[in-house]
């Protein structure tokens, strides 16, 4: 697996278990790029959910993606502070034609202050049926929600203090 080359654009695709796409982010500047670990940058890209909706995000935001965990993370900049969305997922793939993950529903909301909240449990509940999520995948994913709330709790990794500001620093200088 090549990797994703610093200031390439790319797009991100998030599947569904069954293989069905989710949801694609049409452009995202590669900050870093190794086999093992994906940093990149946006604002204001299209996203385009399995439906065929499209959106715009609203404020710029740092991407974390890791080959070895299965969780993705969001730091999105605004302006009362970094609000973190994270993704509990398969680890990513690149392919030459995107970054790719599965989504598996869980996600955690982090606040400014690090407060967070586990959502979408139902939905992990009715699609881990729906789809027959596998037990082994099932306890990975548990045990990937611990490793998260250990890393928020902790500041590890994206939530290191001016972890997303240093790469935003970083992503500014390819938007001059």
């Amino acid at each position: 697996m090549d990797a994703p080359m610093e200031g390439d654009k790319i797009q991100i695709h998030s599947y569904k278990h069954n293989g069905l796409i989710h949801r694609v982010w049409e452009e995202t500047t590669i900050l870093k790029g190794t086999k093992s670990l994906v940093i990149g940058g946006n604002d204001r890209t299209i996203v385009t959910e399995s439906d065929g909706r499209t959106w715009i995000t609203r404020e710029p935001a740092i991407c974390y993606f890791h080959a070895k965990y299965w969780f993705n993370i969001i730091g999105m900049i605004r302006e009362d502070g970094i609000y973190y969305y994270c993704n509990i997922s398969s680890p990513f793939i690149w392919d030459n034609e995107a970054l790719k993950y599965i989504d598996y529903d869980l996600d955690i909301k982090v606040f400014p202050d690090m407060t967070y909240i586990l959502l979408d449990e139902d939905e992990y509940e009715r699609h881990g049926k729906e789809m027959n999520y596998p037990e082994a995948i099932d306890g990975i994913l548990r045990n990937n929600v611990d490793k998260l709330i250990r890393w928020v709790r902790g500041r590890k990794g994206p939530f290191a203090p001016d972890f997303i500001d240093t790469w935003y620093e970083r992503y500014l200088t390819y938007r001059r």
